[in-house]
């Protein structure tokens, strides 16, 4: 496929960052084809690392935050099927209720900046195969990332939603799944696990990449969409069932 949008003449003023960030949320098509066109991504990728640092830091300074991170990883050591002696769970706790809120900040800082780059560019790089190598397209790898740093405003828009919820509830497992709409499940079901394996926002953050990919490739979005939704279900569910199997 030849005529993509790397090749359309780029005639109007460009957006600026906010005015993206705030576009990708809600008209995401026009958006996209003026980051299509213009593919800067380091201020939205800096963005996006100052507020997910931020959120993760402030969490993490304090005392409710510092409690449920010492509960969320004991379930998840749990949930493995691997029982955390009680040695190792007060040294955990003294270890992070005792932490400097320099070093909260300074570790949500490091992790922000490793997965949103490394995440950023495995996403960017399966999808710029798949849609070049594959199907013929022929945009170029820095808009393909150029849109994936920017889908990123979903992902930064659910942080700042469940960051203060979080706090309210005393909990660091996700609120934002399917598993919300059915309290009444015991969670160590498999339906349970299955439903809190899917979550919408990550459901919106796939439309609306499939959303700029279509603008991209000059595809319909729709194909796009069921794909990537169908790859992103088969691999929560799967993997549902397999810590399912794994607790016995």
């Amino acid at each position: 496929m030849t005529d993509t949008v790397a090749h359309e003449p780029a005639t109007a003023a460009s957006k600026g960052l906010l005015a993206r960030f705030v576009g990708v949320l809600t008209s995401p098509r026009q958006t996209y084809a003026d980051i299509a066109q213009r593919p800067t991504w380091l201020g939205m990728f800096l963005l996006v690392v100052v507020i997910s640092s931020a959120c993760g830091g402030w969490l993490a300074s304090t005392t409710i935050g510092r409690r449920a991170a010492v509960d969320e990883a004991s379930r998840m050591t749990e949930s493995l099927g691997i029982k955390m002696p009680e040695a190792s769970y007060d040294r955990m706790r003294d270890q992070m209720m005792n932490a400097s809120d320099w070093r909260m900040y300074l570790q949500a800082t490091l992790a922000s900046l490793v997965f949103v780059a490394l995440g950023c560019l495995v996403v960017a790089g399966i999808l710029f195969g798949v849609f070049n190598a594959v199907l013929g397209g022929d945009a170029r790898f820095k808009q393909v990332f150029a849109i994936v740093v920017f889908s990123q405003a979903v992902v930064v828009t659910k942080t700042l939603f469940t960051t203060p919820l979080n706090y309210a509830r005393e909990s660091l497992s996700n609120p934002t799944t399917f598993a919300a709409l059915a309290p009444m499940l015991d969670d160590s079901s498999l339906v349970a696990k299955i439903l809190g394996s899917i979550d919408f926002f990550w459901l919106w953050w796939i439309a609306s990449l499939s959303i700029g990919l279509g603008v991209l490739y000059k595809r319909p979005t729709r194909g796009i969409a069921t794909a990537l939704i169908g790859v992103y279900v088969v691999l929560a569910v799967t993997i549902a069932v397999v810590l399912a199997l794994i607790r016995g």
